[in-house]
């Protein structure tokens, strides 16, 4: 018994590092590195000396899969200099033949002016698909130069509720950090929240003047925050009636830890926090605070440093350091003697370098922050503590800027009362939209009694929000974007709706063929018959070199685009190869199995719960 139990033991044991190898060895690099790499090769034979980057893109339909196009750039820079190659065609040609033989490639030609076409093998991009199937989609995630991460997004002001001003900095950055994740890189997912300064002078000693039994009366006392904001804010303007010099002594004695200003800060943030908490995880979104008096404590330590280093000046009674370039300094003491965000963000800097070792800090803030991030990284470069704004090296800062959230009138977002919009409520509207659509839909088919309530509310949920969250990021993210309702919701074009019923109806498919897909995985093999469905195939693995070049740029509409373009590449493939009782069906199946794992993987990579029915 216990001989039979060690061999049981050992045989699944080896089964499993059989299939951690296998999976080590199909995820270590993307299609389109492994075809650099052979191109990289055939340069360094081609126009040995020279270190020279493989020029490689998807190519044009009908003109193979991808396209070396080194040729051009090679002729100019070598004209003149004696070698035997007539044209670029010439230098086309000699990198063709001097490409190394590869199970990959199933043929190449040259054309036009020089451009090395290459058509991958049907058979690799079969078994490429079939591996993933079988050890996991993991196993296609992009390789980074980095273990350690900070994102560092969202970022809302205690005090204040969440509005559409935060959406895009919270659906941004968590989008990078899933992406990186999915990477294997560890990210710590940063909220840098206001919870220090002058404003919180002002709320503490309203809340005193206001409640004076506050501690009593509990969260009723500013139960509705935005509101008790206002109306804080509303009496510190009055220079009438003395509260602004209460309030900003209230700061002081906050600052120096007196319990009772300590205690009513800590109950304000509270409940902010458990506002902004309840918005995220509507948001499916995962941060770590950190905010602003956290790093509070070290600014003195940071500052006395760039200080020893000559970096800092007084100008005008305010302390600076000197940017070159620049016509402002960058201020980090204020002529008060009181700190700002400048401080603030070295000092937080310092502690994400030297205490959480983080090797490429990513901040997530829109595109006016610009310049403040670009002379706050040039202080840190000058104290030493980041290479000299080299992209290429490690430790390094990246400012993710984004642009606006528009209304239809091309002005910012806000209510018809000029208000901003409360992030709350347009989660809701979408839902709500969302819902009264689908339920219309589904009462015109007749298939609303196959609908439970809690499944109407749960998708409508997913749709709406979805629907939100991709609108923003299917933008390139330094432009700004309108804000449309009817638009995002549409089930036209590239919508998050339209993929959503693109992924519910390949999900479908596969329901009623009826087959175990598990049994197919490793029973049935994927072969292509009709050009479509290898064309399909060619896209499903292009996947990691998309998540790849996404993560490197930090830019979610590339997976977006892809998103979409997998989506029309089914559809074509659906339109003209039949799946469900065709003599191709398993090999169909699994293709279709394959394309709905990527899609799902792409939905959860920008933040959005895939539904699989509608």
């Amino acid at each position: 018994m216990d001989d039979e139990g060690a061999s049981t033991s050992s045989a699944s044991d080896s089964e499993t590092q059989h299939h951690e190898s296998a999976a080590a060895e199909h995820g270590l690099e993307s299609v389109k590195r492994k075809l650099c790499r052979l191109v990289a090769s055939s340069l360094s034979v081609t126009v040995p000396g020279l270190d020279v980057e493989p020029m490689l893109e998807v190519s044009k339909p009908g003109f193979g899969d991808y396209q070396c196009n080194n040729a051009l750039s090679l002729f100019s820079s070598l004209r003149g200099t004696g070698t035997n190659f007539q044209n670029p065609r010439s230098i086309g040609q000699t990198i063709l033949n001097n490409l190394p033989s590869s199970d990959i490639v199933e043929s190449t030609s040259v054309a036009g002016p020089g451009y090395v076409n290459i058509v991958i093998s049907s058979d690799w991009i079969a078994k490429m698909i079939q591996d993933m199937l079988i050890y996991g989609i993991k196993t296609w995630a992009p390789t980074m130069p980095v273990n350690r991460v900070i994102v560092d997004f969202s970022s809302p002001n205690i005090a204040k509720e969440m509005h559409v001003g935060h959406i895009r900095s919270t659906i941004i950055g968590d989008a990078l950090a899933r992406m990186l994740e999915f990477a294997n890189v560890e990210v710590l997912r940063r909220n840098h929240v206001g919870d220090w300064g002058t404003q919180f002078g002002m709320l503490i000693e309203f809340l005193f003047e206001q409640f004076p039994n506050w501690k009593e009366v509990g969260n009723q006392a500013i139960e509705d925050l935005q509101s008790f904001y206002k109306a804080s804010k509303i009496k510190f303007d009055d220079e009438s009636s003395g509260f602004k010099a209460k309030a900003k002594q209230a700061v002081v004695r906050l600052q120096q830890g007196e319990d009772r200003y300590r205690a009513a800060w800590e109950k304000i943030c509270q409940i902010s926090h458990n506002e902004f908490d309840s918005v995220y995880k509507r948001l499916g979104v995962e941060l770590e605070e950190k905010g602003e008096s956290f790093y509070n404590p070290y600014i003195p330590p940071v500052l006395e440093e760039l200080t020893n280093k000559g970096l800092i000046t007084k100008s005008e009674g305010a302390q600076v350091i000197s940017i070159a370039g620049q016509k402002s300094p960058l201020i980090v003491v204020k002529r008060d003697g009181g700190f700002n965000y400048a401080s603030t963000d070295l000092a937080a800097l310092w502690y994400r370098l030297n205490v959480e070792r983080a090797e490429w800090i990513v901040y997530v803030t829109d595109v006016g922050q610009k310049q403040h991030f670009h002379k706050f990284f040039s202080a840190a470069s000058m104290a030493g503590w980041l290479p000299d704004q080299n992209e290429k090296e490690y430790p390094k800062t990246t400012h993710v800027g984004f642009g606006l959230v528009l209304g239809l009138d091309g002005k910012r977002f806000r209510t018809r009362c000029s208000e901003v919009v409360r992030l709350v409520d347009l989660l809701d509207e979408a839902k709500s939209r969302c819902k009264e659509e689908l339920i219309g839909r589904l009462t015109e088919n007749g298939k609303i009694a196959d609908w439970t309530v809690d499944e109407l509310d749960t998708t409508s949920e997913a749709i709406g929000l979805g629907a939100v969250k991709y609108a923003d990021l299917k933008n390139n993210r330094l432009t700004d974007y309108t804000f449309s309702f009817d638009k995002m919701l549409s089930d036209k074009g590239n919508t998050a709706v339209y993929l959503q019923y693109a992924h519910a109806r390949i999900c479908s498919i596969i329901r009623k063929a009826n087959k175990d897909i598990e049994e197919l995985k490793t029973k049935a093999s994927i072969t292509f018959v009709h050009a479509d469905e290898r064309a399909l195939g060619l896209h499903v693995i292009r996947f990691q070199e998309v998540v790849e070049q996404a993560c490197a740029d930090l830019l979610p509409h590339y997976l977006c685009d892809y998103l979409y373009s997998l989506s029309e590449a089914f559809s074509k493939f659906y339109a003209s190869c039949q799946v469900v009782g065709s003599p191709e069906e398993a090999s169909r199946l699994l293709l279709c199995h394959a394309t709905a794992v990527v899609m799902r993987q792409c939905f959860n990579l920008l933040g959005i719960t895939p539904v699989y029915k509608l």
